[in-house]
């Protein structure tokens, strides 16, 4: 686990727009192989505070198209890590800074990028709590708060931090998932 310190930043409103560059290189490396990519996580929750990395998941039909999908990532400069234990996500990690890959090599945003089956339970959860979260404007506040105290405890450890603030993401998918 990584001993990195955490960090909390308010919203900010280059996300999207971040999320964006990032998406157009994958998507034209990518082609055909992508059904969609989306912007997960905090960052893709208007007003939500969140460490200051993008999470994306690519979606894709099937896994049989996974060894393609990991060649064009590799030519942009991601190496693959394994589904890290969870069934139908695929993790990706960035060989440096300037991973994507472009015409124009300059250092990229920070972010996490996953592979997932069209299917999978995870994207599922991932897209069941952003959405939940963006129509359910209380919860953005009281998800703030919560990370706001977890990193205040836990700023040093990313484990504890995460398993935090498990429970409050069980309320809200138990609430308004679907059955995830």
């Amino acid at each position: 686990m990584s001993k990195k310190t955490i960090i909390i930043e308010e919203y900010n409103n280059q996300w999207p727009e971040m999320f964006f560059d990032l998406k157009s290189i994958i998507e034209h490396r990518l082609g055909d192989l992508v059904l969609r990519i989306e912007h997960v996580g905090s960052t893709a929750v208007p007003g939500l505070a969140a460490k200051p990395i993008l999470d994306m998941d690519v979606v894709i039909d099937s896994m049989d198209l996974l060894p393609d999908v990991i060649q064009g990532l590799e030519s942009l400069g991601y190496y693959h890590e394994g589904n890290l234990s969870v069934e139908n996500r695929e993790a990706f990690a960035r060989k440096d800074a300037n991973v994507p890959y472009s015409i124009v090599k300059i250092q990229k945003s920070e972010h996490h990028l996953y592979v997932c089956n069209k299917d999978s339970k995870e994207l599922l959860r991932h897209i069941s709590f952003r959405d939940a979260l963006i129509s359910n404007p209380e919860f953005v506040v009281e998800y703030a708060n919560l990370k706001k105290e977890l990193v205040i405890k836990y700023r040093e450890n990313r484990q504890s931090y995460t398993d935090g603030k498990t429970e409050f993401v069980n309320k809200v998918l138990n609430e308004f998932g679907k059955n995830v």
